[in-house]
């Protein structure tokens, strides 16, 4: 698109948080389903199919009663079969021997032939035995089984891909138990790692059994982001999101998993309250150095100037200790989604609790300089699920309504 198209103005924003001033420079683009900036390239995808997910060269799409394969880059769609339940599909990933494992609200589905056909699986338990979704009250609202808040789920660990991720849960769609999941076999089977508790703010009405696992006191509302750092061989994972009565629902975890005896080992390793960095997302991982966005919104205490909020790094061993940590950059409202790849760092601002309609935050350099952007021409949107970039270099982004209904998928291409 031709830059001399685009209406843009720029003002600059200077403000004074933990003793530091931070510069941020905000710029509108304001027509067009695709552009650019100093920053980035960006165009909007079309609105059929549905881009849920990449990898490579590939793309899982859907809507209208089918789903969708590329292997153009989301260019064209040469594979596709009928699935009526479309408008309920939550998660996506290709895995790295190309099957598709793919979610419905309470369902899972795998395709192992590129969508010629798919059956439905069943998850496990912790012990073995088969995970059964509850019965809901309301057919209609079986909850957010499989739905995650990030991007990134596959890793290789010790020379095998591994899938883990956690539902973003208890928004929309009905009360639901929140888990971590994991794969070892490419989707072919999906089995618990870690099972929250009992919380009594998401529960079915007059139900006789409990959402949630009995056994474990820990509860939360639902998983912001799991992740991996090789240098520990172990998964990170933060949750939230409020205070119930004296139960706290924002964690951080670290979970070891044992390959030959295929067991877990979970650790909580903080608990705290809603107006914490520690209430956060977009856990990423950059030679054994840990990144992470915060969304920090409770109440701010007597004599707190600010939330404690921001764009942060420190070493894992650290992640207990503040003075510790380097704040890398304070977007000033709500963040809970980041993705690194080579030297880019990609946020976004949550936007009902943000000035910026489609608030995009943004460091080609690896944190030393940073620049926010609203592309308010796509509406009020959170942009979320951050996907690694396709073989063409392109980010692929949902932007939801609000910070949680589906709307529409955007693509980011970094200038480097």
């Amino acid at each position: 698109m031709d830059m001399s198209s685009v209406t843009r103005r720029r003002f600059i924003g200077t403000s004074t948080l933990f003793g530091a001033a931070i510069v941020s420079e905000r710029t509108f683009a304001i027509d067009g389903p695709e552009g650019e900036n100093a920053h980035f390239h960006y165009r909007l995808a079309p609105a059929h199919p549905y881009v849920d997910s990449q990898r490579g060269n590939q793309a899982f799409g859907f809507g209208k009663g089918r789903i969708f394969l590329s292997e153009d880059n989301a260019k064209t769609w040469p594979h596709s079969t009928a699935f009526p339940d479309t408008n309920n599909i939550t998660f996506s990933c290709i895995l790295k021997n190309g099957n598709i494992l793919f979610a419905t609200l309470n369902k899972l589905f795998l395709s192992t032939d590129r969508l010629k056909t798919y059956r439905e699986i069943e998850a496990k338990n912790l012990d073995g035995s088969d995970y059964q979704p509850h019965a809901p009250s309301n057919p209609k609202q079986p909850g957010w089984y499989f739905h995650p808040l990030d991007g990134v789920h596959t890793w290789d660990v010790d020379g095998k891909e591994m899938l883990v991720w956690g539902n973003y849960c208890n928004v929309l769609g009905g009360p639901v138990p929140v888990n971590i999941y994991y794969s070892t076999d490419q989707g072919e089977t999906v089995k618990l790692a870690y099972a929250f508790g009992q919380n009594p703010r998401f529960q079915e009405k007059n139900a006789k059994t409990l959402l949630g696992n009995p056994d474990n006191s820990v509860i939360c509302r639902h998983i912001h982001s799991v992740a991996y750092n090789p240098s520990e061989r172990a998964f990170y994972a933060c949750t939230g999101d409020r205070d119930v009565q004296d139960r706290q629902e924002c964690h951080w975890l670290k979970g070891v998993y044992d390959s030959k005896n295929d067991k877990w080992s979970w650790k909580v390793l903080m608990s705290t309250n809603n107006n914490s960095r520690y209430k956060s997302g977009g856990i990423n991982f950059v030679d054994g150095v840990l990144y992470w966005a915060s969304d920090a919104n409770g109440r701010v205490p007597p004599g707190q100037r600010n939330h404690d909020r921001g764009i942060f790094r420190c070493r894992p061993e650290d992640l207990l200790d503040k003075s510790k940590h380097e704040m890398l950059f304070n977007p000033l409202f709500e963040s809970a989604n980041l993705i690194i790849e080579d030297q880019t760092i990609l946020s976004a601002h949550c936007a009902p609790a943000s000035p910026y309609s489609t608030g995009f935050i943004i460091s080609n350099d690896h944190g030393k300089t940073w620049t926010q952007y609203d592309l308010r021409q796509f509406g009020k949107r959170t942009p979320s699920r951050f996907q690694k970039k396709n073989d063409d270099g392109w980010f692929r982004v949902d932007l939801r309504k609000g910070w949680i209904e589906r709307g529409e998928v955007l693509f980011i291409k970094p200038k480097v």
